[in-house]
């Protein structure tokens, strides 16, 4: 068993990070009452480059959106700005040299997006990245703990992902034979560029194993995820990968994706949505359909709801966003409603919908989930005259049906 000190509230109280800074280059504000009453200058393409500590990222975030400003470009401000107020521009060499890193960096990254960056670091050589966020995902009422990490890894440049990877994490410490603990695999939570939109973070969705020893009663708390979710921020964290291929995030902007997932399973699925309808970009923009069937026990449970509600309202085209709530909603004839219940509710359309070459089905969460979905679908097969075991092994074949469960 593994406790650690509760997760500071405030990043501000890491002084590393609490004195980093980053500029934001934001369009769309021009000559209105916010510019004007700031100092920041407005370039004649209406850029405002604003200055932002690290501990206030989002918050500066939701404020410009609030405002009608869309954040063009994110780049850390070399140096100890400690004392700067948030709207100072960066020096000229300043901001030449932190925009030409990152774009450098970033740079190198889509060169390679046609690759998979696979075991960049390993156990004996592992990456050592830095807690910059620990906060809880379950809401009041909810069942568990289930935490949203984030780390830093700006001191590696070397170091990238693409959505629908993993990457392992080593706890610190030795097991009962006296050996270091292995890795454990998680899923990667966060785009390519990271929560921040920098290329310097990867984020994870963790929840705490606990459960009772079947013998001594005792309770049990699993070595890794309590290791997180119990972990400061500020903590050094050992890391590995990444890792994976089978969850990979088609690259036709026109696809569409058919998204299950149980509990944590959301992690991979919350880096596909964000690069589809969070992010801009210039070589990938989404006109595609996404369906979400997401099954939790209670509404408190359900993990990332304000940015999944979020995006459905903003793109109610492009998006679709289904709870299957088990200890809430009832199946039509009573029973608790599963994510199997949804699909065989939802199975026409779902059949209709894998008919096309260039639809994807993703499955992600507690093994054994994948049993209830299969039924489903073999039921609605048969109806079709067609054999679903090998026409799920066609699509497999094709790379169009991607299974993850643990």
């Amino acid at each position: 068993m593994m406790h650690g000190p509760t997760p500071s509230a405030n990043i501000a109280n890491n002084t590393q990070y609490a004195n980093r800074f980053f500029v934001y280059e934001v369009v769309g504000l021009g000559q209105n009452g916010f510019s004007d009453q700031s100092e920041a200058p407005v370039r004649g393409s209406g850029s405002v480059y604003i200055t932002v500590p690290y501990n206030r990222m989002n918050q500066e975030m939701q404020r410009i959106t609030r405002m009608g400003g869309k954040i063009v470009n994110i780049t850390p401000l070399n140096g100890n700005q400690n004392g700067q107020t948030a709207t100072q521009t960066p020096s000229k060499q300043d901001q030449t040299a932190s925009t030409t890193k990152s774009k450098s960096k970033r740079k190198s990254k889509e060169k390679k997006k046609s690759d998979v960056p696979v075991n960049l670091y390993k156990p004996k050589e592992p990456l050592i990245g830095k807690c910059v966020e620990n906060r809880e995902l379950v809401q009041p009422g909810g069942i568990g703990r289930v935490r949203h990490l984030t780390f830093d890894f700006s001191d590696y440049d070397d170091f990238w992902y693409v959505e629908g990877q993993s990457i392992g994490i080593i706890p610190p410490g030795k097991d009962e034979n006296g050996k270091p603990h292995k890795l454990r695999l998680y899923s990667i939570a966060s785009t390519r560029h990271g929560d921040y939109g920098d290329d310097n973070t990867v984020s994870l969705c963790v929840r705490e194993l606990v459960y009772q020893h079947p013998e001594t009663g005792e309770t049990v708390y699993g070595v890794c995820s309590s290791y997180l979710c119990n972990l400061e921020e500020g903590a050094n964290v050992t890391i590995t990968g990444p890792v994976g291929k089978e969850m990979l995030m088609p690259s036709d902007p026109n696809a569409t994706l058919i998204m299950m997932a149980t509990g944590t399973g959301i992690a991979p699925y919350r880096a596909y949505l964000r690069r589809m309808f969070k992010e801009q970009h210039d070589n990938y923009k989404f006109n595609g359909f996404a369906w979400l069937i997401f099954g939790v026990p209670h509404t408190e449970n359900i993990l990332y709801k304000d940015e999944l509600e979020e995006m459905q309202q903003e793109f109610p085209d492009n998006f679709r966003l289904t709870y299957a709530l088990s200890r809430e909603q009832k199946t039509a004839d009573g029973n608790k409603m599963y994510i199997q219940n949804r699909v065989a509710e939802q199975v026409e359309e779902i059949w209709d919908l894998i008919q096309k070459e260039n639809t994807h089905t993703y499955i992600c969460g507690l093994k054994g989930m994948e049993n209830g979905i299969d039924e489903a679908l073999s039921a609605e097969a048969q109806k079709h005259g067609v054999d679903w075991p090998e026409f799920q092994k066609s699509m497999k074949k094709a790379g169009r049906w991607h299974v993850e469960t643990y």
